[in-house]
C-alpha cells in the first residue's frame, strides 16, 4: 500500500536549460522579494490589505465590490497555464513553479555546504560525528533563514511590509503575524528542504490532470529509443552494434524526481530538461551528436519530423482556441478596467421613517448615501436628485471624501404635498465630481408618499 521514500540526491546539471532555470530563479525571486518594497503614491505599490478591505495593485485600487477583477485575473493565469501546457508541456513546473524554484535554491545551499552528490551520499551514510553535525546544522540554519525571509516577505503582501519590519525590529509582532510568518516559513522549509519531489508527485494536482491538456504535438522530454538502443557501455561499443546510449545513468542522477526518462513519458517528469543537459554533455564527450534526449513531440518521434515541421504544428486548433479565449478575456478585462469609474454609490432609504409630513405640508424622506471614492485623490462631489418636479434637498449638496475613503452621508429630500402620487415614486440620485465631471454615477431610489 505504501512504499518508503528513497532519498534522491540530484547531481548538479550544467548546460543551456540549467542556465535558463537559474535565470527564472533570479527573475522570480527578485520580483517576489523586491516588489513589496516598491512605493506608489506614498504607499506600498502592491498590497492586499485584508484589514482595510482594499487591494492596491500599483495605480489600481480594488474594493470588495471589485472582486470580479481578481477572479478574472485568476482566470487569465489559468488560461496562460493551459496555453503553455498545450504548447510545451510542464514547462511551468520545470522552470517557474515556486516548488521548483525554492528546491533549486535549497539544493544549491546543500551543495555548497555538504558537497557534490557523492559527498552528500557518503555524509548521510557516515555515523554521527561532530563534522557531520556541524554540516547538517549549517545547512538547516541556512534553509531556515531563507524560509523565514520568504515567510516574512509573503506576509508583507498582506500587511504593509515597512510596518512589519518595524515590528520585527521592536519585537512587537502580533499573534496573527507570528502565526502566518511561521506558517509560510515552515511550509517553505518543509516543501523545498524535505518533501521536494513528493510535492510534485503526490500533492500537486497539476501532475494529475496535465495529461488532459497534452496531445501528440505537445513538446515533452523525449528519449530517442531507435537511436539509443540497445544500451551498451562505452567500452563495449567497439564492435559497433550498440546504440548511442552508453547507460551512464547521468540522466537519472540529475533528475529532481528520480525517474528514468528512457522509460518513456511519466507523470513525475516536471519538464525541467536537466536530463537533456546531462545527456548532451555526455554526447559531447564521446563525440556523438546531441539530441538523444531532447524536447520533442510524440508525433515527431513517430514520424521523424524536423524541427521546422514541429514548429509548424504549434498553432494547431487547440492552441488557437486557448489563445483566442485568452485574448478575449484579456481584452474584456482591460476594457472594463479602462472604463471603470473610480466612484461607487449606494442609496439606502431610512426604513425607520417610511415618509413623513413636515412643516408647510411638505413630504420628507431620509436616505443614507454610501459613497466610495476609489481613486487616490481627494474629491468633492455634488449631489443632485431628480424624478419629482418639486423634489429638493434640505441637506448640503456638496460632500468631500479623502483619497480611497468610504463615507455614509445622510440626506433629506422633500417635495410639496400633492406633487407625487401616494405610495412609491421613482427618483434618481446623481453624484458628480466638482473637479472632474467625468466622475459621475447615478443610482435609482424610491420616494415614499404616505397614503
Amino acid at each position: 500500500m505504501y512504499a518508503a521514500r528513497e532519498e534522491i540526491y540530484p547531481r548538479e546539471a550544467s548546460g543551456r536549460y540549467a542556465r535558463l532555470r537559474w535565470l527564472f530563479v533570479w527573475l522570480t525571486q527578485l520580483a517576489f522579494y523586491c516588489t513589496p518594497w516598491l512605493q506608489w503614491n506614498d504607499r506600498q505599490a502592491l498590497l492586499f490589505d485584508l484589514g482595510a478591505r482594499k487591494f492596491y495593485i500599483f495605480g489600481l485600487v480594488l474594493w470588495p465590490q471589485d472582486f470580479i477583477y481578481l477572479a478574472a485575473l485568476l482566470i487569465i493565469c489559468a488560461y496562460l497555464l493551459f496555453l503553455a501546457t498545450a504548447v510545451a508541456g510542464r514547462v511551468w513546473c520545470g522552470f517557474a513553479c515556486p516548488q521548483t524554484v525554492y528546491t533549486e535554491i535549497f539544493l544549491w545551499i546543500e551543495r555548497r555546504i555538504e558537497g557534490k552528490r557523492s559527498a552528500r551520499m557518503a555524509l548521510d551514510r557516515q555515523p554521527p560525528s561532530v563534522s557531520k553535525f556541524a554540516k547538517k546544522s549549517a545547512k538547516h540554519l541556512a534553509w531556515g533563514a531563507v524560509a523565514l525571509w520568504t515567510g516574512f516577505t509573503f506576509v508583507g503582501y498582506f500587511t504593509p511590509i515597512k510596518h512589519l519590519a518595524q515590528e520585527v525590529l521592536t519585537l512587537s509582532f502580533g499573534p496573527w503575524e507570528w502565526y502566518w510568518v511561521v506558517f509560510y516559513s515552515f511550509a517553505t522549509y518543509g516543501n523545498a528542504g524535505w518533501m521536494r519531489e513528493q510535492v510534485c508527485k503526490y500533492m500537486c494536482p497539476y501532475a494529475r490532470f496535465q495529461s488532459s491538456m497534452f496531445d501528440r504535438d505537445t513538446l515533452i522530454i523525449t528519449y530517442a529509443g531507435e537511436r539509443g538502443e540497445p544500451r551498451m557501455p562505452l567500452s563495449k561499443k567497439a564492435a559497433g552494434n550498440g546504440g548511442d546510449c552508453i547507460d551512464c545513468s547521468m540522466c537519472v542522477q540529475v533528475c529532481p524526481t528520480g525517474i528514468d526518462i528512457r522509460n518513456g513519458l511519466q507523470y513525475e517528469c516536471i519538464g525541467c530538461a536537466a536530463c537533456v543537459d546531462a545527456c548532451n554533455g555526455v554526447m559531447d564527450k564521446i563525440g556523438l551528436p546531441r539530441g538523444l534526449i531532447r524536447y520533442s513531440t510524440e508525433r515527431a518521434m513517430d514520424m521523424h519530423l524536423t524541427p521546422t515541421e514541429i514548429r509548424r504544428r504549434t498553432l494547431r486548433p487547440r492552441v488557437r482556441i486557448y489563445a483566442a479565449i485568452l485574448a478575449l478575456i484579456v481584452a474584456a478585462v482591460g476594457t472594463a478596467l479602462y472604463l471603470r469609474v473610480p466612484l461607487k454609490l449606494d442609496v439606502i432609504r431610512d426604513r425607520g421613517a417610511m415618509g413623513r409630513e413636515v412643516e408647510d405640508g411638505m413630504i420628507e424622506n431620509v436616505y443614507r448615501l454610501q459613497i466610495m471614492n476609489t481613486s487616490e485623490r481627494a474629491q468633492t462631489y455634488r449631489i443632485k436628485v431628480s424624478g419629482i418636479d418639486t423634489l429638493t434637498q434640505v441637506t448640503p449638496e456638496l460632500v468631500r471624501l479623502d483619497a480611497t475613503e468610504t463615507k455614509a452621508h445622510p440626506i433629506r429630500l422633500r417635495t410639496a404635498h400633492g406633487a407625487a402620487h401616494p405610495g412609491s415614486n421613482k427618483i434618481a440620485v446623481e453624484l458628480t465630481s466638482v473637479d472632474d465631471p467625468s466622475l459621475h454615477v447615478k443610482e435609482d431610489a424610491v420616494f415614499i408618499v404616505p397614503r
